[in-house]
């Protein structure tokens, strides 16, 4: 009891080191440990935005759930702060723990049980309470260590925590991610973490430890440490079981560029399945559909010069390529990784006829909307081949300043395509895109082209949910004046599946469901949303 009244008092003749050296050691473990608490929120805003998708909702939900939660955890702490070290310790084993398995059991959970966002919500309590409780038990033992008024401790420890979390925030993307991976990095943070909690608890403060909370503490931190060890060296097993899970048995190429996770699946070109992060983009089994209908009623009139805005796999291009009067073709693909798979995978490039070895085809790595700024070129065809516009990182390539900037690098007879989703499963969000091409200046003739009911839909969709009912692929033509309905060019190459009787048949369609009154989505006010 006298030794417990010492501690809350301040008193520190029972620590090993000097005042000075143990308020420095306190707030070295403060910056540490707000360092791997930034990086477990960062991994749950990632790793939900990948599985689940719509980073702005995720990062809501993980951001407010998280602050709520340590608003708990602070009250929660109240109760330990007469056993502030052996507290402070256990949090942080628990921390280092649930933290750090996170991102294993999230990965998990979105693999063998095809759910997410409960395991989300409940890593985000259960880590925002830990990280809530944290403060309140440093703040008695910095306290402990050195005596120093109210005010001075909490500045000090602040400014600990805000540093150290400035620098888990940058060595996330930087370092971490680019280093180690998710899974991996995860696991690693939480290793430091439990080493710097259990270090400062058993060696500045070894003099306040029963004997039995001494070793409950080396016990459960070694445990700790021994799990997390032991689930880095198996995170590879259980990466490729997890991609077979949500793959299938023919996972063929998995990488992690800079920008996504690329997939590759299948044994040949009739089998192939191309993934970004998680979403179908190619199916060998009816790809073509998709890309015959996107470009060739954009290539009914003069088509020269054509520019595509994404489609890196060289696909749309394969069909631009077909016709023998197009002169020169660029190619604007954010992630030069998916371009450099179109070219050297055997099945990928037998699938796209090798079109990114045409000479007159150019391929530009960069984000299409930045170059678009910088572009002083003139082009007879835009098509504009990218990801969904129901995903957040996308909207501003579906946004009436976007298809501004595609007014202006067409010529005056010049057409745009834009693959807009699926008009009879998400209508709000299609008719939200030819709302923002008509923002943008142009005018849209939209049609529709059924696709198949089994199995994923090879185009930009998301690949979450049941992908049966996606029954078509809804696309806009458009241009500067007046655009006539979707047609097939009379000289041109024969489609292999798609005939100008479909065309009429699908531009009446859309036409017939049109929703009238949609407000065009800006980048001060995007507008995209799953639709019910």
């Amino acid at each position: 009891m006298i030794d417990q009244q010492m501690s809350l008092r301040g008193g520190a003749a029972r620590l090993p080191v000097r005042p000075r050296t143990g308020r420095f050691l306190v707030l070295a473990a403060v910056f540490v440990c707000a360092a791997c608490g930034l990086v477990y929120e960062l991994e749950l805003v990632a790793l939900a935005s990948y599985l689940i998708g719509d980073s702005v909702t995720q990062a809501s939900v993980v951001l407010s759930v998280m602050v709520f939660a340590m608003g708990i955890g602070s009250l929660l702490a109240k109760r330990l702060r007469c056993h502030a070290a052996v507290g402070f310790g256990m949090i942080e084993a628990a921390l280092a723990l649930i933290g750090g398995s996170s991102a294993l059991v999230l990965y998990a959970s979105f693999a063998w049980l095809g759910e997410s966002q409960y395991a989300l919500v409940g890593f985000s309590l259960a880590i925002g309470v830990l990280i809530g409780a944290e403060i309140p038990l440093l703040m008695t033992l910095i306290q402990r260590v050195d005596r120093q008024d109210a005010g001075g401790a909490v500045a000090d420890l602040f400014a600990a925590d805000y540093v150290g979390a400035l620098v888990g925030g940058l060595a996330f993307p930087f370092l971490l991610l680019p280093m180690l991976g998710q899974l991996t990095g995860a696991l690693f943070t939480g290793a430091v973490n439990a080493a710097a909690g259990g270090a400062l608890v058993l060696w500045v403060f070894r003099r306040d430890l029963s004997t039995r909370s001494r070793w409950l503490l080396i016990l459960v931190n070694g445990s700790v440490i021994a799990v997390l060890a032991t689930a880095t060296v198996l995170v590879d097993d259980f990466e490729r079981a997890a991609r077979r899970a949500v793959y299938g048995d023919q996972v063929r190429v998995a990488v992690q560029t800079g920008v996504q996770e690329v997939v590759v699946t299948g044994t040949d070109r009739d089998s192939l399945g191309l993934y970004l992060d998680g979403r179908l983009r190619v199916s060998a089994r009816d790809e073509y559909r998709y890309h015959e209908a996107l470009v060739h009623p954009a290539m009914n009139g003069p088509r020269a010069r054509v520019l595509i805005l994404g489609g890196g796999d060289g696909l749309a291009a394969r069909e631009v390529l077909r016709y023998e009067d197009v002169r020169a073709v660029t190619v604007v693909e954010l992630d030069p990784a998916v371009t450099r798979l179109a070219r050297t995978d055997p099945a990928l490039s037998e699938l796209n006829g090798h079109a990114l070895r045409d000479p007159r085809l150019t391929v530009v790595g960069a984000d299409a909307f930045p170059w678009l700024r910088s572009d002083r070129g003139r082009y007879d065809v835009v098509i504009s081949d990218l990801p969904d516009p129901g995903i957040t990182a996308s909207t501003k390539l579906y946004s009436a300043e976007f298809y501004g900037l595609v007014a202006e690098a067409l010529a005056p007879d010049g057409r745009l395509v834009v693959h807009a989703g699926p008009l009879g499963a998400r209508p709000q969000t299609f008719w939200t895109v030819e709302a923002s091409v008509r923002a943008g200046g142009l005018t849209t003739r939209p049609y529709r082209v059924t696709g198949r009911y089994a199995g994923f839909a090879a185009s930009p969709d998301r690949g979450g949910g049941d992908a049966r009912e996606r029954e078509d692929w809804g696309f806009l033509l458009a241009g500067p004046g007046p655009v006539p309905q979707p047609a097939l060019a009379a000289e041109g190459p024969v489609p292999r599946s798609l005939g100008g009787r479909e065309l009429r048949e699908g531009a009446r369609a859309a036409a017939e469901a049109r929703l009238p009154g949609l407000i065009p989505s800006t980048l001060i006010h995007p507008r995209y949303w799953e639709d019910a």
